[in-house]
């Protein structure tokens, strides 16, 4: 089978797509406990960056300060966007429509808030399936978070059913850490090397993934260098800014006593509380001005990395247990003074750039999260569900979507209901 998967993360700069072909597991497991072992192959991989007014408006949602109107467009254009990004994908591939049995797509999230005691869960993504599915040709899988979130889940991360497929090692604990604007990381447990069921050893039982947010990754750094430049730089270029500053100490104090760090998993969060409104609040604090001097954004913006930093290891030596490597994707992978700093933290375990010869499937730290809405996007086909229930809270396996069909092609069986 072969299946389309697309990603615009929390950073909301681009699109990431990814091609893959999925042959299913001999034995036809769940995914709990990591049983499921289907082999994947990624065949090709495109990315498409958001005109700017388009990264504008999903800048100003996720500040929850947008119109309905404003929505309302944001969701048509975002959805054309996913949809350019698939034909090319496809034209450069050559792959048809036709060939390709279906497409998962989550959309754009632009408000994410986890359950609590007093509230249950709730998210919104941008997209209209039914333009996605009509502009490409190709069966559209979305809503993948909200089945979970009815079952009294985080809805995230849903990277815990893919990771293990994906990057299992046959003799190493491997934490699969996303540094995108949120960072979350996966424990992905070692396989035995004769066979497919997760292992702490040749003799241990079964050790299931689990996945969770951390806190922060790249969103209060990108807030603060667009404050510094009043808009005219969007991210941190090799960490040039963090190199040159210097952590402030009393603030780094302050940050670290956040209470949400020291919540047990599962848990989820977003750029409600890790974004754009909480750094200008932090910055405005501390007297920082766009026309400030250089040197007190570059200390401001070394110290929000070390938070980063902090609380990443923070959350995965506290949390995950042990691991034997930490393996990283996202943009902060190509932020130095943040891998350096991770892998300074975390010692002796290694921390290294997540690399396509991690698993036997080609995909890679660009494309990883694209892959797994591919993958639940099979799933749901195969009628299998894409939650891990350790890892989101939710109180049972689901399956995860909402079938769109592509004009004049039929509803696949198990789309229909069927078994």
């Amino acid at each position: 089978m072969k299946v389309v998967g697309l990603m615009s993360g929390t950073s909301a700069d681009g699109i990431d797509a990814v091609l893959l072909e999925v042959e299913d597991a001999a034995d036809g497991a769940g995914s709990s406990g990591g049983a499921l072992a289907p082999t994947v192959r990624q065949l090709a991989a495109a990315s498409h960056p958001w005109p700017p007014w388009t990264e504008r408006q999903l800048a100003a949602a996720m500040a929850d300060q947008a119109t309905t109107s404003g929505v309302a467009h944001l969701r048509h254009d975002v959805s054309e966007g996913f949809a350019e990004c698939t034909t090319k994908l496809l034209e450069e591939a050559g792959v048809t429509p036709d060939e390709v049995s279906a497409l998962g797509c989550h959309g754009q999230t632009v408000w994410h808030r986890p359950p609590s005691h007093e509230t249950p869960g709730t998210s919104l993504q941008l997209l209209d399936p039914a333009v996605l599915a009509a502009r490409t040709g190709v069966p559209v899988v979305s809503d993948l978070r909200s089945a979970d979130l009815a079952a009294g889940g985080e809805g995230a991360p849903l990277v815990s059913f893919s990771d293990p497929i994906l990057f299992a090692s046959p003799d190493r604990v491997r934490a699969v850490l996303n540094w995108g604007g949120i960072a979350n990381v996966t424990r992905v447990p070692a396989r035995a090397a004769s066979g497919d069921r997760p292992v702490r050893d040749a003799a241990a039982a079964p050790l299931p993934p689990l996945a969770f947010d951390l806190g922060p990754a790249n969103a209060l750094v990108d807030a603060a260098v667009q404050l510094a430049t009043g808009g005219e730089e969007s991210f941190d270029e090799d960490g040039a800014r963090a190199a040159a500053g210097r952590v402030d100490d009393d603030l780094l104090r302050d940050l670290m006593a956040d209470p949400w760090l020291d919540r047990k998993p599962p848990k989820s969060t977003g750029k409600e509380r890790y974004g754009a409104p909480w750094v200008r609040e932090l910055a405005e604090a501390r007297g920082l001005r766009p026309d400030s001097a250089p040197a007190g954004w570059n200390d401001f913006i070394r110290t929000l990395a070390e938070f980063t930093i902090r609380s990443t290891a923070y959350g995965i030596e506290r949390f995950l247990g042990d691991v034997d490597e930490v393996l990283v994707a996202g943009g902060g992978a190509r932020n130095p003074v943040m891998l350096e700093g991770l892998a300074a933290a975390l010692a002796p375990v290694p921390v290294r750039v997540l690399r396509a010869e991690d698993g036997r499937s080609g995909v890679d730290a660009t494309t990883r999260e694209a892959a797994a809405f591919g993958l639940l996007a099979w799933a749901f086909l195969r009628g299998l569900p894409g939650n891990v229930p350790e890892a989101t809270g939710a109180d049972g396996p689901r399956v995860l979507g909402s079938f769109t069909p592509a004009p004049g092609r039929p509803m696949p069986f198990s789309a229909r209901g069927g078994g």
